[in-house]
């Protein structure tokens, strides 16, 4: 029985969920809202670009001018579960910032912490050819 509550409690993670968590990101990007970025990402988050290493609030930083991106779309997700509290979502995302589109292969590591989910590593591909 105590095994059955505890599973309610604590569903498993399933791509629709994982899929909100990660835009639930990129909401904060459209919105500029670097309270809601900082509360999706581990203090020791980490992030790998093409431009380099970013730790969350140099993550949380580029929103100091404003939103960073116009607008997103994600697409071609797909979820790795290594643990309850563990997974890992894998999808291709389409944004503009400014005038500019770009796509990009995105890995998003998230991990349960407490009640909640909390981004610990982030890496961006950039999709060739484009």
């Amino acid at each position: 029985m105590f095994k059955t509550m505890l599973q309610r409690e604590n569903p498993p993670p399933d791509l629709a969920g994982m899929l909100a968590l990660e835009s639930s990101v990129w909401e904060a990007l459209v919105r500029g809202d670097a309270e809601a970025d900082r509360a999706a990402l581990s203090p020791d988050f980490l992030g790998v670009y093409p431009s380099g290493f970013s730790d969350r609030e140099g993550h949380v930083s580029q929103l100091d001018a404003g939103p960073s991106v116009a607008e997103y779309a994600l697409s071609e997700a797909r979820l790795q579960v290594y643990a309850p509290d563990l997974a890992m979502l894998s999808y291709r995302a389409r944004f503009r910032r400014g005038q500019e589109w770009q796509e990009m292969y995105v890995s998003s590591l998230w991990q349960r912490q407490g009640h909640g989910w909390r981004n610990l590593f982030s890496q961006d591909t950039p999709v060739a050819g484009l």
